[in-house]
């Protein structure tokens, strides 16, 4: 036979006590109710922020600069450069070359020299209206493909990596210049610019034109021609573009004010003889359904002489102003005091 199970003595259940309306709409107000945020002050206090403020964490170590709207119009700009660069680089080689953005993003100086391999092609460029050096590094195995189809060549990746020549940098930097030309070029409307190559390097961890923590923006882009496919990086310091986005950003506002303000309603001369229904009205006294269904022509109403300064002027069956009914030239008139917060002019 089965054992049977036994109870103990504490194991008598408890009934639960039960929770009235009251209580559950407080528990679930509780729960739906948002937490204060907390924050510090620079004396490093506690500050109670109120409901809704919205914290956003951010990276001392990789601070950006660039707003989202300002990073969104400078990656078109840097997309309409790329199809730009590689249609004139494709006439330049007589070779299809394609070119493809693989990241717009800003590190710092330190960081980005890390991404420079080596051996490496790196070439140095100054803007002449603005300050600071810029860094375009071109892989080795894509740039001596350049060069074999610069000399002739069918366009075949060259194997293995090595360090340029004399001769074959100075033919790349016939590829840098146009690639600086179109990129001076789609700043045009904001600032007339002009590129000039000013130096090389073979490897990033000599590289020294901007201070370690100084902010990059690199682009990132792969490049292809023939059977060779590799990467090119164009840096350029913050500082050194902060003038000319800064103007973008002026240009864009003012382009923006100017289509509102071409946007607004102008007033067109063909709706001078459009006829308009004009009524003015008054509250009158209530009257009650009995006393409405007895009256009958010859009965009068009495009214309130406030009622005359009291009065609503209808256009089109919508309140537009109020105003006062007199005689003007023994003809009835309204004077009209003000517009009428329910209607208005638009």
């Amino acid at each position: 036979m089965a054992d049977e199970p036994q109870n103990n003595p504490g194991d008598e259940e408890v009934p639960g006590e039960l929770l009235n309306q009251t209580d559950i709409d407080a528990l679930i107000a509780e729960a739906m109710d948002e937490p204060d945020e907390i924050i510090y002050d620079p004396e490093g206090n506690k500050v109670k922020t109120q409901k809704g403020t919205r914290i956003e964490p951010y990276d001392f170590r990789n601070p950006i600069f660039l707003t989202e709207v300002e990073l969104r119009r400078v990656r078109i700009r840097h997309e309409e450069f790329i199809r730009y660069l590689a249609a004139r680089l494709s006439i330049f080689l007589r070779l299809e070359y394609t070119l493809k953005m693989s990241r717009l993003s800003t590190l710092t100086y330190s960081k980005f020299t890390e991404t420079i391999p080596n051996p490496a092609h790196v070439v140095l460029f100054k803007i002449e209206q603005l300050f600071g050096v810029g860094v375009i590094d071109i892989n080795p195995r894509l740039a001596l493909t350049m060069v074999d189809r610069l000399l002739g060549g069918k366009g075949h990746s060259v194997q293995g990596e090595r360090y340029l020549t004399e001769i074959e940098m100075n033919l790349v930097d016939d590829i840098v210049n146009i690639a600086l030309d179109e990129w001076c070029r789609q700043w045009k409307s904001e600032q007339d610019l002009d590129a000039s190559i000013i130096g090389h390097e073979s490897n990033g961890r000599f590289l020294e034109t901007s201070p370690p923590d100084h902010i990059m923006l690199v682009l990132t882009m792969e490049a292809g021609v023939g059977d060779c496919s590799e990467a090119i990086q164009i840096g350029i310091p913050y500082y050194t573009l902060e003038p000319i986005i800064k103007k973008m950003h002026d240009n864009k506002e003012r382009d923006l004010q100017h289509e509102i303000v071409g946007n607004k309603k102008i007033w067109q001369g063909s709706f001078d003889n459009i006829g308009l229904e004009m009524v003015a009205e008054w509250d009158a006294n209530k009257l009650t359904a009995k006393e409405l269904l007895y009256l009958k022509p010859g009965d009068v109403l009495r009214f309130p002489k406030s009622v005359l300064k009291n009065t609503r002027v209808r256009l089109a069956d919508t309140c537009k102003f109020s105003g006062e009914v007199g005689l003007d030239n023994n003809r009835v008139a309204v004077k009209i005091n003000e517009k009428s917060e329910e209607g208005g002019l638009k």
